[in-house]
């Protein structure tokens, strides 16, 4: 184990099962050594660190992914989120001892599984005028309210063709998402539909997968992509340790 320090912090990436030796030679954010520290059959995955706030600079978050990575080879962690940082080895302790019971529980929920991410986006220009090309009655309102160059339309029938473009992209996100997921669901353990950023995006998929099953993953990802035409952009990435998840209430 490395050498602690009472006026240091302590980095918290994972949580592991005790037995697990997957820290030997990891380095993690500024540099600093890897290793674990245990209580009651599980170990929190590690390193020194300034007690003070880390700034979620790429740097530092491509630090903690790699150490997840690394861990990850051939067991299971649970992530911690970035940024948590306890005052010392004793603190440490005390989360261990705390959400022990907790933590175990998830470990075996997850055991031998990894998360897959499926994204899906619009691939066109003009994300408007794709929905106004391909849905009548959207078109409809368009032309009738923004068609006659001599009319400027009202506030209030900006707002009606607004609300009808969310009303169809809600609805058209909520199809293919239906659509996509049962394609994928025979291959996962659990699927968790997480909330589109922009409106191009069509799903945000976060996808629990048995290890063993990645290579069936992917080809019920080449069925889904298949319901879709050129108009849609398929990105599925991972492993990723399952950050989607793990559902604990960390006590400190």
């Amino acid at each position: 184990m490395a050498e602690t320090s009472p006026n240091r912090g302590r980095y918290l990436y994972a949580i592991v099962e005790e037995d697990s030796r997957q820290t030997s030679g990891l380095v993690g954010i500024a540099g600093a050594e890897v290793y674990t520290i245990s209580n009651g059959g599980v170990s929190a995955v590690v390193s020194n660190i300034l007690n003070q706030k880390i700034r979620p600079e790429r740097r530092h978050l491509a630090a903690h992914q790699k150490v997840l990575k690394q861990v990850m080879t051939d067991s299971t962690p649970l992530p911690m989120s970035f940024g948590i940082i306890a005052d010392g080895p004793d603190a440490i302790q005390r989360i261990l001892s705390l959400n022990q019971e907790a933590f175990q529980e998830e470990l075996e929920r997850v055991q031998g599984k990894v998360e897959m991410g499926l994204h899906v986006t619009w691939d066109v220009p003009n994300i408007f005028e794709y929905f106004v090309n391909t849905h009548p009655a959207l078109r409809s309102a368009r032309d009738t309210y923004f068609g006659t160059p001599d009319r400027e339309p009202t506030r209030e029938e900006k707002i009606e063709v607004g609300r009808m473009f969310d009303r169809t992209l809600k609805q058209d996100r909520e199809g293919y998402t239906e659509d996509a997921v049962n394609a994928l669901s025979r291959h996962c353990v659990a699927i968790k539909r997480n909330k589109c950023r922009t409106e191009k995006e069509v799903m945000n998929l976060a996808c629990l997968v048995a290890r063993e099953a990645e290579a069936r993953f992917e080809a019920g990802i080449m069925e889904a992509a298949g319901m879709f035409d050129n108009n849609f952009a398929f990105d599925y990435n991972g492993p990723w340790a399952p950050h989607n998840f793990v559902e604990i209430d960390l006590k400190y």
